[in-house]
């Protein structure tokens, strides 16, 4: 597995990849920008989080992850300007032997909500994710209030599996989230 290429999928307008080194300066302005956008949504982030250092060592761990079968972490590529990160689509957790299963997570900048970007980006990660990693359940969760992200989910086959109370801390307070996963029904056992 640790032999495995890191992903560069395409679409009409996107490209999806790992983030180098080289893009450390756009991942802080992506962050930075939609900082107020994304704080209802993500984990309280520290200072240091905006911080060159930080994601130099991020990006690093992030390649090892995935060389290590633990984790796909993709940034979304404007694909006119192939520089520019418009959002992230998160595949982390990996489970192998019991369940075959990942947990998915993402965000968008605020200036690209509405223009189909997450559906068209997640449409070719979940195939990749389910093709050529080989999984069979993805998981994902959203705070109820969040509808833009259950409709979604509901639009690329996520099933409701339930409601959990006070399931993840966001922004520094527990929040309730909404279970849903997504089955690979051509997933075959690996040789």
């Amino acid at each position: 597995m640790s032999e495995r290429t890191p992903p560069q999928l395409e679409t009409e307008r996107l490209i999806l990849r790992l983030a180098t080194t080289e893009d450390v300066p756009e991942i802080l302005r992506y962050y930075q920008e939609n900082k107020q956008h994304l704080t209802p949504f993500e984990p309280l982030r520290t200072p240091e989080f905006y911080t060159e250092q930080y994601w130099c060592c991020e990006v690093s761990q992030r390649l090892m992850e995935f060389g290590g079968d633990r984790a796909c972490k993709l940034f979304l590529f404007n694909r006119e300007n192939p520089s520019e990160i418009i959002g992230a689509a998160n595949f982390a957790n990996f489970i192998r032997g019991m369940s075959y299963s990942c947990t998915l997570g993402y965000s968008l900048a605020a200036s690209q909500q509405g223009k189909g970007y997450m559906s068209e980006a997640l449409t070719v990660a979940i195939d990749y994710v389910f093709n050529a990693l080989n999984f069979r359940r993805i998981t994902a969760a959203y705070i109820p209030h969040n509808q833009r992200s259950g409709k979604l989910l509901k639009r690329l086959g996520f099933r409701v599996d339930g409601f959990c109370q006070d399931y993840v801390m966001i922004n520094g307070e527990w929040e309730d989230h909404i279970l849903t996963s997504l089955i690979n029904s051509n997933w075959q056992f690996p040789d």
